[in-house]
């Protein structure tokens, strides 16, 4: 593979659909997003895991969002890690990149030698949240923590909500390649069945942990079967055919599928992205009054603020900030 091929495809997702089996799905590779998401931190290990795993998911859920629509997932434990949050912003305009960020949230004094790091988490939920934009009521879906991963979460969350099966295959790590130093590269695979026009469940509640539906409580007959399959094939996928960059997804995609009938669609690319400001970092202090705002100054007379995904920093005059300076600058207009 050629330099530029490599390139081509790093930080892209690929949708793709299986005529002969009735599936869609999607394959992602985050390259430089991730690297930057995770470099910029310097997470612990098990903490870089579980937000190259969200980012992953992200990627490849949001990818069907409409233009200038955001797609967030929101993970909250009880454990050593409290929250993890992202976010993906579909493309402004045909034929530009959407854009992804990420966060966690942890308590480091309580993190300790895990085999999982979503053993981290604890109790909790996880949230798919879909903000069409100003004027709309964002939509928001909601599941247990449960299953082992956050890839598992996304299934049973699918299964649950929509009643759609849906698998993720999910691999991320840290690569070297000549001439580079250690660079976090990811990739993802994502099937999903074709939504029926009335969705069934097979007998009362589901076969998940505390009775959530999974993807065998929503399928039969040929359906089953084709999805057994594709399951299966998806099993022998090697961590660096998933990951790259030395195989193209089209080329895992006919490795895998070739008796399905795969047909892939334009490749959506993303970048990294934050969309903070020092306006909206106004906004949301405009709740406070003057005397709230004198307690988050510094003795240097200044307010700060620094954003939790990209590290920007910010800094203001406290006479400019809250309720009654808002008050003031309309008065004065």
């Amino acid at each position: 593979m050629t330099l530029g091929s490599r390139i081509a495809w790093d930080d892209t997702v690929l949708p793709f659909q299986l005529d002969h089996a009735d599936i869609r799905g999607r394959v992602a590779r985050l390259d430089g997003a991730l690297d930057r998401m995770l470099r910029q931190h310097d997470y612990p290990a098990p903490i870089s895991a579980l937000v190259a795993e969200a980012a992953l998911l992200t990627a490849l859920i949001g990818q069907t969002m409409k233009l200038r629509w955001r797609l967030s997932l929101q993970i909250r434990g009880a454990g050593a890690v409290k929250m993890i949050a992202t976010d993906y912003y579909a493309p402004a305009g045909d034929g530009t990149p959407a854009r992804i960020r990420a966060y966690a949230a942890f308590e480091a004094d309580d993190l300790h030698q895990v085999a999982n790091p979503y053993d981290l988490l604890g109790e909790g939920y996880f949230a798919i949240v879909i903000d069409q934009g100003q004027g709309m009521v964002p939509y928001q879906g909601i599941t247990p923590i449960t299953g082992g991963s956050l890839a598992a979460c996304a299934e049973t969350y699918f299964a649950q909500s929509e009643q759609l099966p849906t698998r993720f295959f999910l691999r991320f790590g840290q690569s070297i390649l000549p001439g580079e130093g250690p660079h976090w590269r990811g990739g993802g695979l994502m099937l999903q069945h074709m939504p029926k026009a009335s969705p069934f469940a097979k007998g009362d509640g589901g076969t998940g942990e505390g009775g959530l539906l999974q993807a065998a409580d929503v399928l039969d007959g040929a359906d089953e079967e084709n999805w057994r399959r594709a399951n299966l094939l998806l099993e022998t996928v090697e961590e660096l055919e998933l990951i790259g960059p030395s195989v193209q997804p089209t080329d895992l995609l006919v490795r895998l599928y070739h008796e399905e009938g795969p047909r892939v669609f334009d490749p959506q690319p993303v970048v990294f992205g934050c969309s903070c400001s020092a306006e909206k970092v106004r906004q949301s202090l405009s709740i406070y009054s003057a005397r709230e705002i004198a307690t988050m100054t510094t003795p240097d007379g200044v307010l700060t603020a620094d954003c939790q995904f990209c590290g920007a920093h910010y800094e203001f005059d406290p006479a400019t900030l809250g309720r009654e300076a808002d008050e003031g600058a309309d008065l004065a207009g």
